[in-house]
């Protein structure tokens, strides 16, 4: 078969569902975005840094060994549950403003998770290696199936659906994660006096937005898989 004959574009169904699922997830960079730099700009009134925050989160859990790192970077926080590093980016690590706050708390509120062995983030730290292979795996497919066979077909098809499958299911766990590190965040901030009522208004605006973009990630892994698995039924 020619190459260009076995060129397989999506349906006028999928070619919608995925316009629909990018512009989602532009809309949640954009909220996620827009929201940060709204309460950024918001200083809280206790003034405590991200830092302290976090401190203080992990502090009241009962957490000692968790290290609070500050790393450079644009939103580059995260828990490394492995080396039980709890790293924020400058802007939140000396930051005394509202969003600097509220994400220190976040990921003060996975270290919690870690502590307490809540059990989607273990099952997502066993899904890591995985995740990691496939990510790399894909680009190569992708390109080595184009280039070499005018689409995906037979096998590297079948590769490709299993390693959307991988990421798809690692996506939907995260969601959960995210979610209770920000119920976690947020009940905490209260509870330790380090925000006020009225001042929580402008956190929930930024996790909320941010847990956007882990929606917007779980369905186009989701759109991807079954875009495949339609292509496998040919």
């Amino acid at each position: 078969m020619p190459i260009l004959a076995s060129f397989y574009l999506p349906s006028p169904f999928f070619l919608v569902l995925f316009v629909l699922v990018f512009v989602f997830a532009l809309y949640a960079q954009i909220r996620v975005s827009s929201a940060y730099n709204k309460n950024c700009e918001i200083p809280s009134r206790g003034g405590l840094t991200g830092r302290e925050a976090a401190e203080a989160v992990m502090a009241q859990a009962g957490i000692t060994d968790v290290t609070i790192e500050e790393i450079e970077g644009h939103l580059t926080d995260h828990y490394d549950p492995s080396n039980k590093r709890l790293v924020l980016s400058s802007e939140n690590y000396r930051g005394t403003s509202l969003a600097a706050i509220g994400v220190a708390a976040h990921e003060a509120g996975h270290a919690i998770q870690h502590k307490i062995g809540y059990q989607m983030l273990t099952l997502r730290m066993s899904l890591v290696p995985a995740t990691r292979i496939v990510s790399g795996v894909l680009p190569f497919i992708m390109l080595g199936s184009f280039f070499l066979l005018g689409g995906l077909w037979g096998p590297l098809l079948d590769i490709a659906i299993v390693c959307y499958a991988v990421l798809t299911v690692f996506q939907l766990v995260t969601l959960p994660v995210e979610f209770d590190a920000s119920r976690r965040a947020k009940q905490q901030l209260v509870t330790l006096g380090i925000l006020s009522e009225d001042e929580m208004p402008g956190v929930c605006e930024t996790l909320d937005a941010a847990a956007l973009t882990y929606v917007a990630a779980f369905i186009t892994a989701l759109l991807n898989l079954l875009y495949l698995l339609s292509r496998r039924d040919r």
